[in-house]
């Protein structure tokens, strides 16, 4: 093999800085879409549980009682 084959064979100075931008690159659009699908989950949870979340009738006779009006 002759120099000039080897040298083609590696990528030259600006292809390793265009490979390591892109690797920064991806790790970091990685990151932001895990911190997003945890954000969402938690979202999600809290979600499930202000609509499973019963109302107590004892909270609706007191908030009732407190602007006035007669329980039911």
């Amino acid at each position: 093999m002759t120099t000039a084959t080897l040298r083609l064979a590696s990528p030259t100075p600006f292809e390793r800085l265009l490979q390591q931008l892109a690797a920064a690159l991806t790790r970091h659009v990685e990151r932001r879409v895990t911190a997003r699908a945890e954000r969402r989950e938690i979202a999600l949870s809290l979600l499930q549980e202000q609509q499973t979340r019963r109302a107590d009738p004892h909270e609706v006779d007191h908030l009732l009682a407190m602007v006035g009006l007669s329980g039911r």
